[in-house]
This record gives structure tokens, sequence and C-alpha cells, in this order.
């Protein structure tokens, strides 16, 4: 009764997301709502928490270790007590992984912010002379698909979302070029071992090397962007309008100097290129990285405007820009995550990789095709999880760079671009540009998919 209830909730939160704009309830409230239930009705139904799951036991491993009176006859006596321990201890698992994405993702966006204060982004938008759309719509996305692979998906879409609200006036063309960029990261962040978490995961769990899988699935994942900007090449027509005045109000009273614009561009550009190499040195999370890269962009910032009056600099530093900063995306994430995440907990998400091996008799690209569809409903993170708890490092298709793990970081990194909630890039575009979910799947989700699938026969084809 839990187990489906759970269910139920999850697809209800989904729906009202889904229908945000027709039902005029923000996406936020849905989301944190959907993920709060989740957690509350798992945790009401310790009866039906299963004690020889691979979560739970792995929570009397960490709690034997750190408490010997956690012994055998203890669980059995009492059996209630250990369970709800055993729910604040995924809850509070979860939130430690959900914490470093929305504080990643709040570092990320104030840096953004902090660049277009200072009209940074003319660097960029001032090099891009064409209106045409063709043209500029294969100069984004190509832009996207190397930016993902250098700094992540996220990052990228973040960035590039502020990118297109300088270039472009009309919503719809807005929205269009940001589904293609969506599309473009996210598969320029499949094939790179810092582009995409899931391979990420992949990458510092053993099972693919980064220089194979940079070789593997950098084809496919060029194809999975290259296949949709070819079909919507025949669609567009006509030039974009940009917008007629892009200075915001501050900018006139206060203009930035051109050597600020660009010192602060190429700092911000510096600051997000660190955060994989911090990572890489360190082996700290990513959040920590882009911490520390908005602790120095704040600390210059205070020091480049110090001589100016308070209301003169007051929306050129840290401070002023963070009224800026799309609060109702975060908490959209927050939500979301707490929902997929009380999923994970009670078993959904790993019920779900078995009954995919049974259907389809351990056929590994079947298989794996499935998996990159289904992160287009839930997070690609805990179902690659799953399916790296069900399949260990061994020989063949499994060993170390076998074909399971490879064809796994493409479609996993890929196939969430089939939904806008898919992805942590489709999530963070949604929120910062304020897409419909329903016109996304019109206009972009068979883009999307006509991508992937491509690119996954062409991964097929190569082995």
């Amino acid at each position: 009764m839990i187990y489906l209830s759970m269910l139920v909730v999850f697809i209800l939160g989904y729906t009202l997301i889904a229908f945000e704009h027709n039902l005029k309830i923000d996406k936020a409230a849905s989301a944190l709502i959907a993920g709060s239930l989740c957690w509350a009705i798992f945790a009401f139904g310790l009866f039906e928490i299963d004690i020889n799951s691979d979560n739970f036991g792995k929570f009397l491993t960490y709690f034997q270790t750190k408490d010997l009176n956690y012994t055998s006859e203890f669980i059995a006596q009492n059996i209630d007590y250990v369970k709800k321990n055993f729910v604040l201890y995924e809850l509070s698992h979860h939130i430690a992984e959900i914490g470093q994405i929305l504080f990643f993702l709040l570092g990320a966006m104030t840096i953004v912010e902090l660049v277009d204060a200072h009209q940074g982004f003319s660097v960029i938008t001032d090099r891009i002379k064409t209106n045409n759309k063709v043209k500029l719509m294969w100069i984004l996305c190509i832009l996207s698909f190397f930016f993902s692979a250098t700094l992540d998906n996220l990052t990228t879409a973040i960035v590039m979302s502020a990118l297109l609200t300088k270039l472009i006036e009309d919503k719809k063309d807005l929205w269009l070029f940001a589904g293609m960029i969506i599309i473009s990261a996210n598969a320029g962040g499949a094939w790179s071992p810092i582009g995409d978490i899931t391979t990420i995961m992949l990458w510092i769990g053993g099972q693919v090397t980064a220089v194979n899988i940079i070789t593997s699935v950098i084809v496919p994942s060029i194809v999975c962007m290259i296949v949709p900007l070819i079909y919507i090449t025949f669609k567009l027509k006509g030039n974009i309008q940009r917008p007629s005045d892009s200075e915001a109000l501050e900018h006139i009273m206060n203009p930035t100097t051109p050597f600020e614009r660009k010192f602060i561009f190429f700092l911000g550009v510096a600051g997000l290129l660190f955060v994989p190499v911090f990572k890489t040195v360190t082996q700290l999370p990513p959040y920590i990285g882009i911490l520390l890269s908005l602790g120095v962009m704040w600390l210059t910032t205070e020091l480049l405007h110090r001589s100016k009056n308070y209301e003169a600099k007051s929306d050129l530093t840290v401070i002023g820009v963070l009224k800026k900063i799309d609060v109702p995306t975060i908490f959209f994430f927050l939500g979301i995550l707490l929902a997929v995440a009380s999923l994970q907990s009670m078993g959904h998400l790993n019920d779900m990789a078995v009954i995919l091996d049974n259907t389809f008799d351990g056929n590994i690209y079947a298989i794996n095709i499935i998996i990159g569809l289904l992160s287009a409903i839930v997070d690609n993170v805990p179902l690659v999880a799953g399916a790296m708890g069900m399949y260990e490092i061994g020989t063949g298709v499994f060993a170390v760079d076998g074909t399971f793990w490879e064809f796994l970081a493409y479609c996993a990194g890929t196939g969430g671009s089939v939904l806008i909630i898919g992805s942590a890039a489709g999530v963070a575009v949604m929120g910062i540009l304020k897409i419909d979910f329903i016109w996304y799947v019109k206009k972009i989700s068979f883009l999307a998919f006509i991508g992937y699938i491509a690119g996954a026969i062409t991964y097929i084809l190569m082995q």
C-alpha cells in the first residue's frame, strides 16, 4: 500500500508540474509537496520496508560499524526502531547529495548573474554578428556541446540561458534555441569524464577510464546533437529579433567600463573552468570548487568597486546580485530530487532495473536504451546507481571500459533531453527561462528522441 501510495504521489506531482501553465500553479510548489509527501509516506510505511534490500544492508553495515550495540539480536528485538533510523539515515544521505547540487547551482547562478551585471556577456554577443536563425543555432549548439564537455552540462545550461536572453527577443524563438541547447549540452556532457554527473559516477567508480570514454562515446554524442540540428535546419527560416535595449537600468545609471566588463567576464569563465580542475586535483565535490570561485569573484568585485559610493556599486557586487537569483528554481530542484530520492530508498528504482533485466533477458543495448528514456522521467543518477549496483565490474561487456558501461554513459547522459525535467540542464533552463513543460514536449521532445536514437544506433554499429 505504502509502496503504491508513494508512486501515486510522485505521478500526481509530476502531472502538476507538466501542466503548470494550464493550472497556473508554480512547479516549485508541486515539486516540494510531492517530495515532502513521498518521504512522509515512506516514514509511515515502516512495515513495508524490505530488510533484505541492498539499501537496508548498507545501513546496517554502517550502524554496526558505528555502534557495536547493533547486534543481530538487538535488531530483531527492536526492528521498528531500527527501521525508523533507516528512514532518517536514507533522508540524511540523500540530503547530502541534493545539497551538493543546490549549492553548486546557487554558486554557478550567482557567478553568471555577476558577469551579467557587468555586461560581461557582451564580450561574446558583440562577436556574434549573424541574426540568421540557422547560422546562430549551429553556433550556439556547437558552443554548448564543447562548453559542456569542459565545464559540465548544468553550468553550460546556466551560462547559455543568460547568453540567449542577450541575443533573442521573441519568447518562442528563445525557447526553441534553449531546447536545442539542452540537447547539445547533454550530448556534450556524455562523452566527457567531467561533463555529466552520471559519466563522473562511472569514471570515479572505475567502470570507465577517462581516455576511453572520450574516444568511444564522442562520435555517438556528436550524432546525437547533429541529427536534430540538421532536421531543424530545414524548419528554421528568417532572422532572430535581438533585444532592442539589452542594457539594464543599473548599467545606464552606473555604466561599467570596457575593462571591468572584460575582466569580470574572463574571471567568471576562469572560475567556472577551475571547478573540474579543482575536483580532479583535490577529489572534493564540485560545489566546493564553485564556492571557492564565487568567493574569489566576491572579493574581487568588492575591491574593484571599493572606491565607488554604495549606490553605484550595490548592483555590481554579489550582495546586489543575490537579489536576482531565481530561488523558485532552486526549490524546484530540491522538491523533484527529494521525490526521486524517496523512490530510490523505497526500492522502486531497483525494482525497475530488475524488471528491465528480466524483460530484455540481459540484452545490454535494449536495457541501456530504456534506462536512457526512463531518465527523462526520473533522475538519471539513481538509475545509473541502480545499474552499477546490479552489475559488478567483471569481464566481457562488464569489464572496465566494457560495452555496457560505455553505452550506459551515453544513454543516461543524453536520454534525459527527451523531457525538460529529465536532466539537471533541462531543469535549470526551465526555471531560468520559464519554459512550459507541454510546449517542450510538443516542440523539442521529438528532436531529442531522434538524436538520442541516432546516437545509440551509431554506437551499436561501431561495436
